[in-house]
């Protein structure tokens, strides 16, 4: 809605790297789909290749947190900081606050996959998986937003 009323935000907008953006939706949607396999792998018993399938998630993580952070060093180094505009500010709190919840996410990731590889607490998988996908989700509507609607 805001958007709505401050069509200037598409000109800010231009200046995201939309490329980024999209390899990121692919490293969130790919390492989602590792996380479904680390489910099902743990549903059958195999707690070891639970926790390959959940080390390989959190690489999609590390993946979408290192292309996060050469995003912002560029566009801080073409000026665009937290405290340029409206654009900005809502960009990197929204994007800070999302891998925020990436980091998180890998960190219980780890403990649920050393706990799986030992064949403990398999169940725990599936929470992680649900976890996951509400980090992706949230991107699936931050993408658009900071990315493509200009």
């Amino acid at each position: 809605m805001h958007r709505l009323r401050h069509p200037e935000w598409g000109g800010y907008a231009s200046h995201t790297n939309t490329w980024a953006g999209a390899f990121n939706t692919l490293v969130l949607l790919s390492s989602s789909l590792s996380a479904v396999l680390a489910h099902q792998a743990a549903e059958h018993g195999n707690g070891k290749r639970a926790a390959n399938l959940l080390r390989l998630t959190c690489l999609g993580g590390l993946s979408f947190l290192c292309v996060k952070a050469f995003e912002w060093s560029h566009e801080i180094h073409q000026g665009f900081m937290l405290s340029t505009n409206g654009f900005w500010s809502f960009y990197y709190t929204a994007a800070g606050l999302h891998a925020l919840h990436v980091i998180a996410g890998m960190v219980i990731m780890l403990v649920v996959a050393a706990d799986a590889q030992r064949g403990r607490e398999l169940q725990r998988v599936e929470l992680i998986g649900i976890y996951w996908h509400f980090v992706d989700i949230v991107w699936i509507f931050l993408f658009p937003l900071l990315y493509i609607a200009k």
